[in-house]
């Protein structure tokens, strides 16, 4: 078996849409992610005008990484992450879509 050297950089990746959370939060905008609901076995996810108070949507938490991130950080140091790579969503720089 090959073995690594003790400097190869083990890490990860996060998307935004997917670990963020505080999806109303920071001056943040809507996404289309942020306005898609769960959906459930046998039925699709539905994207709705606005968001709904009767839907779950699931990515408004994400991993909760807006609120968390220190704790996730000391988690994946404690994975033996050395590198890790996240996205931002474009809603957090241009929360309205048409910003100059």
């Amino acid at each position: 078996m090959t073995k690594l050297s003790k400097d190869f950089l083990w890490g990860g990746a996060l998307a935004a849409n997917q670990f963020e959370g505080g999806y109303d939060q920071g001056g943040k905008g809507l996404s289309v992610i942020d306005v898609m609901t769960a959906g459930e076995h046998g039925k699709a996810r539905k994207i709705t005008q606005d968001v709904d108070p009767n839907e779950y949507y699931p990515n408004h938490i994400g991993i909760d990484f807006y609120h968390r991130y220190k704790e996730d950080i000391a988690l994946f140091n404690e994975m033996g992450l050395k590198c890790l790579r996240t996205s931002i969503a474009w809603s957090r720089i241009f929360p309205n879509g048409d910003e100059k």
